[in-house]
């Protein structure tokens, strides 16, 4: 192992609070980090777990970033949560209003839905098989 990961990834956001907001009470995140930067600007980090890759909010501040939030990725599923227990997690979300796209699938490597975030970016909630 190399001693290397992804410290965090960008995810454009229209508003610091809405977005903290959501991701807390639809999908369960933690805020690990809300540190002002000055001129309105805010280092925020959010992740499903302690040991997580944490998304890194960032308010989008010209028109050029405000026109890519909710298609950060052209229309594709870009974000992969994972979770020990489907059911569990697509009841909760689903009970948070978070809109799903599909009913649950089982594919070879797991059970999988589509579920969209608070401005359209697509989502997979994955629980994936145990290796055998």
């Amino acid at each position: 192992m190399s001693g290397r990961r992804i410290g965090a990834v960008t995810f454009l956001v229209r508003d610091y609070d809405e977005a903290i907001a959501w991701f807390r009470d639809a999908l369960s995140f933690r805020l690990s980090e809300d540190t002002p930067l000055g001129d309105g600007k805010r280092w925020v980090l959010v992740a499903p777990g302690a040991d997580a890759t944490p998304l890194l909010l960032a308010e989008a501040s010209t028109d050029e970033q405000r026109a890519r939030i909710g298609d950060q990725t052209g229309g594709r599923v870009g974000f992969f949560l994972h979770t020990d227990d489907f059911a569990r997690d697509h009841a909760r979300m689903t009970a948070a209003g978070v809109r799903f796209h599909e009913e649950p699938r089982h594919e070879a490597y797991g059970t999988v839905a589509v579920f969209e975030d608070l401005y359209g970016n697509l989502w997979d909630l994955i629980e994936q098989k145990a290796s055998s």
